[in-house]
């Protein structure tokens, strides 16, 4: 497969580790515009964590910017991971300010670095059966809107999980809802842990069959993070016949299962799910836009 702008080192990094960083991927200054629009959302005041009432707060969206004009290189990179834009559901992705924001999350405990020990592991997709080969989720996104230095909320990821998760769907070709899929219990056969650290503007692009958690956030500053997913037009096909019709996504799963290809089929229906947090976020939304009015009239 040729590739647009993912190097062989990027693309053997991905399918080892289960992630990329692309660096300075969209300007700071849209970062900062964005996190002072948040603060006014939540009626905090950025220079004052006395005010921040919440430990951790799950931010619907209000905004968004196309990704190919602000970071048409991550665009790109997104593009090739999945191989070729044309195996996207949607090729206008987009960012959006669905902020996810740890404030102060275990400020009162000792700091656990990142381990199987830690609580909280976790694959995404709370709205979708679990399938070897979902196109829900075709890529995990960790897209940082503030600087994230060691210690500091950054996300926790299991770099050698993808082989497990993808044993496990193998194995389990009905599909998994999500509240009885268990995934985290793989975390045990895990070794490999990376905490994720960086400046607003960078963007780390992840394997779907990750495993990650959150963190605690001693640091007095307040994380701000967004993980958009990026679907599939199809779902991932593990049996092209040619070999370098394989995603570096679908390449990842092939090789954690230690074969050149794969027959999958599904023996249940897919299935969409309407999480609870969309009923949470809209009430959030809808209290948020009452505090912007009367903040404007002010």
């Amino acid at each position: 497969m040729k590739y647009k702008v993912l190097t062989e080192e990027q693309k053997q990094h991905f399918i080892d580790k289960g992630h990329i960083v692309i660096s300075q991927a969209f300007p700071r200054d849209l970062a900062v515009e964005w996190r002072e629009f948040a603060f006014r959302r939540l009626g905090y005041d950025a220079d004052d964590p006395s005010t921040w009432k919440q430990e951790r707060v799950h931010m619907p969206s209000m905004n968004s910017v196309s990704i190919q004009s602000v970071s048409p290189y991550t665009y790109d990179a997104i593009c090739d991971l999945l191989g070729g834009q044309d195996r996207l559901s949607n090729p206008n992705l987009h960012w959006r300010d669905g902020f996810i924001i740890n404030f102060s999350v275990g400020v009162d405990r000792e700091w656990q670095p990142p381990s199987s020990s830690v609580d909280g592991w976790h694959k995404d997709g709370d709205f979708f059966r679990h399938f070897l080969d979902s196109p829900e989720q075709g890529l995990l996104t960790i897209v940082i809107w503030s600087d994230i230095y060691p210690r500091s909320g950054g996300t926790f990821v299991a770099c050698d999980s993808v082989k497990h998760i993808a044993k496990y769907l193998l194995e389990n070709p009905q599909g998994l809802l999500p509240h009885e899929a268990g995934f985290g219990q793989f975390i045990h056969n895990c070794q490999d842990f990376v905490e994720i650290t960086g400046q607003a503007g960078d963007v780390i692009l992840i394997h779907p069959f990750v495993l990650h958690a959150g963190s605690q956030n001693p640091s007095g500053r307040a994380r701000f993070i967004a993980n958009p997913p990026v679907a599939l037009k199809e779902p991932m096909n593990f049996n092209r016949k040619v070999a370098e019709a394989f995603s570096p996504v679908e390449l990842a799963v092939l090789e954690g299962l230690e074969v050149d290809q794969l027959d999958f089929k599904p023996t249940s229906p897919r299935q969409r799910i309407v999480p609870e947090r969309v009923k949470r976020e809209q009430k959030i939304l809808e209290e948020q836009k009452a505090r912007l009015a009367l903040h404007n009239q002010e």
